[in-house]
């Protein structure tokens, strides 16, 4: 995993062209906030695609759509939390979707206005503020790339 990277227009552009060469057919995008060592995680729905699971919060790029204004959108439609600015983009990973799309989250530290978090009812149960090492990070059911994802943001 690279260390953070600041975000510019080259390095957006780079990463769209990487894309686009590894034939990814699914683009996401992953928000690590963190509040006082903690990162907010989501968990999903019981019945969903990766029910149980518990991630960052994420979503799909829209056709056409630039991943800072899909980070953006996502963060707001899962947590209602307005993103302040992107910090740094802290790498990416692979995955298959249950469609068996090739998919890769772009995962991207970002500050917030913090005020309540407010789920999307149609994909997350619960959320949770984590800290690495406790007894929560051991409990919940997080992939190992967000775990490695989230170890070094912080």
């Amino acid at each position: 995993m690279a260390p953070k990277q600041f975000i510019t227009s080259q390095l957006l552009t780079e990463l769209g062209e990487i894309i686009h060469q590894d034939q990814i057919t699914r683009v996401v995008v992953g928000a690590v906030i963190i509040r006082e060592g903690e990162v907010l995680l989501l968990e999903r729905l019981t019945g969903e695609d990766f029910g149980g699971l518990v991630e960052l919060p994420s979503g799909n790029v829209d056709q056409g759509e630039q991943y800072l204004t899909a980070l953006e959108r996502e963060v707001k439609e899962e947590t209602a939390l307005h993103v302040r600015e992107v910090v740094g983009f802290l790498g990416s990973f692979d995955y298959e979707s249950r469609s068996g799309e090739k998919a890769r989250q772009l995962n991207f530290i970002v500050e917030v206005d913090f005020s309540e978090v407010s789920l999307s009812p149609e994909e997350h149960s619960n959320y949770f503020w984590v800290r690495p090492g406790s007894e929560l990070w051991f409990y919940l059911h997080i992939s190992q790339e967000v775990r490695s994802i989230i170890t070094n943001a912080l």
